[in-house]
């Protein structure tokens, strides 16, 4: 940070002939309302030396202990402890710098480590240093990615990930995509410009205009489908399930067995959900046989593959999106299997109309002048429902330029590799009982402890094992030692998922997790 008498670049020898001498010595305050206004208020030294003395904090509690494996997981505390520790009450007065440094410690210290190599409780972790540092800059700069003018660098790196990603896809004409605030907002996108592009009135004319319209997605599904439909007025009574098979798949059948239903009672079926990577279990809908009801019926598809997307970046895996190149739209969340960094989630759409631009567009004048002195194309910012957006593009393009497409690749190979390993080792234990044979990362298990392993399988077999798996979570995370995800699922009792991202996850970690439920639950 410049010093005060720094802040101003000028060329000194110009001024001093075009300006008359400035008095010696300082000038007189100007006062308006009671405040001055002479120079900044902000102590620039002051404010350098904090975050000097900052910065190390976190490199050293929020990175490398965080995501060090022999360090805890997470320190717990109930609500009521974790208020009484961290003092959360807003007073008049602010604090010295000494204690707003305590304050960091704290807050990195009873944070959950997403980072570290144990823990599996969600379809995010691990850390990518190269991620991390764009998140610095990004942070540091603060930029908002409406116009080219503010966001220059950040523009024009959104728009090279999103060509990328849209090639891998296969769209072979091409594509739009903005970058979203979540999955889910990216889910809510594919409604709302599915709806325009069979109902472009709705703009101007809104839902009294409308058809009733009916969308379709699959018993497997993310929740924000159906938050879609009641945010967008569609309403979730609209929202027609299709039955999932034993596997958690779509059943492409079921799917135009409802279509006809909704045309049979006059209303305008407009899309499908398919999902490419449930939150469960994993499962993959069969996009190929979903696109050729979509063909048949005149429907919009979207693929919500905010999870399973990452399978695209191998060739080993990448038929478990077989058809994708199919949809007329896609979510792909890099910041899953990919550790791009919360959050980064891109929409696109196999359009070259400027789809988006008509569904969404609000023409403000004051941010998007059409006079401006450069390519106002590269002003993309009308094409989002949002004013300022973070620029998440910028994380991604920055750790895809350090490892490569191959190193992207790679991580999802050993992620799916050792997702294998874990499978085969449930198999091998007592007291372990796999759910499914994985198809993606999510390996899905049961923990049966050494009481009801002679118990012959009934309801009162699976009461007690319902009860397993809440226990032992709360002792692994009272204990700090990892965190493991688990729900009931239809009928099945609670059993555990385990997510596998990380590339800093090892063979020997896969044991532990085993041998740690183990030792937590034994005596249930």
């Amino acid at each position: 940070m410049a010093p005060t008498n720094e802040r101003h670049m000028n060329d000194t020898s110009s001024k001093a002939s075009e300006s008359p001498a400035e008095p010696k010595g300082k000038r007189p305050p100007v006062l308006v309302d009671g405040v001055t206004l002479n120079g900044p208020t902000l102590d620039i030294r002051e404010a350098e030396s904090f975050l000097r003395e900052a910065m190390p904090i976190i490199m050293e509690e929020a990175v490398w202990k965080a995501t060090d494996v022999k360090e805890k997981v997470c320190e717990w505390r109930s609500p009521e402890q974790l208020k009484d520790l961290l003092d959360l009450e807003l007073r008049e007065g602010g604090e010295a710098h000494p204690q707003i440094l305590q304050r960091c410690r704290d807050a990195i210290r009873y944070s959950v480590k997403t980072g570290h190599p144990l823990f599996f409780n969600q379809l995010y972790a691990g850390m990518d240093p190269y991620s991390l540092v764009g998140r610095f800059i990004t942070e540091a700069i603060n930029p908002s990615l409406y116009t080219y003018e503010v966001a220059p660098v950040f523009l024009l790196t959104e728009e090279a990930v999103l060509k990328k990603m849209i090639e891998i896809i296969g769209w072979q004409e091409g594509g739009d995509g903005i970058f979203s605030p979540g999955g889910s907002v990216s889910n809510m996108y594919a409604v709302n410009v599915a709806r325009y592009h069979h109902c472009p009135d709705v703009k101007v004319l809104g839902l009294s205009a409308l058809p009733r319209l009916v969308m379709f997605t699959s018993q497997e599904c993310h929740y924000s489908v159906s938050k879609a439909a009641a945010f967008l007025g569609i309403g979730t009574n609209n929202v027609y399930v299709i039955p999932s098979d034993k596997r958690g798949k779509m059943i492409p059948a079921e799917f135009e067995k409802q279509v006809q239903r909704a045309k049979d009672e006059g209303a305008l079926p407009f899309m499908v959900n398919a999902t490419a990577g449930t939150t469960v279990l994993g499962a993959f809908d069969p996009l190929e046989e979903i696109a050729d009801i979509c063909e048949r019926h005149n429907l919009w598809m979207h693929v919500d593959a905010c999870w399973g997307g990452g399978a695209l970046m191998s060739k080993k895996h990448r038929y478990l999106l077989q058809g994708i190149h199919r949809a007329n739209s896609v979510a792909w969340n890099p910041h899953k299997m990919l550790m791009a960094g919360l959050q980064c989630c891109a929409f696109m759409v196999r359009d070259k109309t400027n789809l988006l631009q008509r569904c969404h567009s609000a023409q403000a004048s004051y941010l998007f002048q059409q006079d401006k002195f450069y390519d106002v194309s590269y002003d993309t910012g009308d094409k989002s429902i949002q004013c300022s957006r973070k620029p998440d593009a910028f994380k991604f393009w920055l750790m895809w330029k350090a490892i490569g497409t191959k190193g992207l690749e790679e991580r999802v190979d050993r992620a799916l590799a050792m997702a294998r390993y874990l499978a085969e080792e449930i198999k091998k234990r007592d007291g372990f009982r796999l759910v499914m044979e994985p198809e993606y990362t999510n390996v899905c298990f049961w923990y049966i402890p050494p009481s009801l392993r002679d118990t012959a399988d009934g309801p009162e077999f699976w009461r007690k094992v319902h009860a397993v798996a809440p226990v032992v979570k709360e002792r692994m995370m009272k204990k700090g030692s990892m965190m493991v995800g688990y729900q009931p699922h239809g009928d099945k009792a609670n059993f555990f998922r385990q997510i596998i991202i990380s590339p800093q996850v090892s063979r020997e970690d896969m044991d532990f997790l085993l041998d740690q439920i183990h030792s937590l639950g034994m005596d249930l």
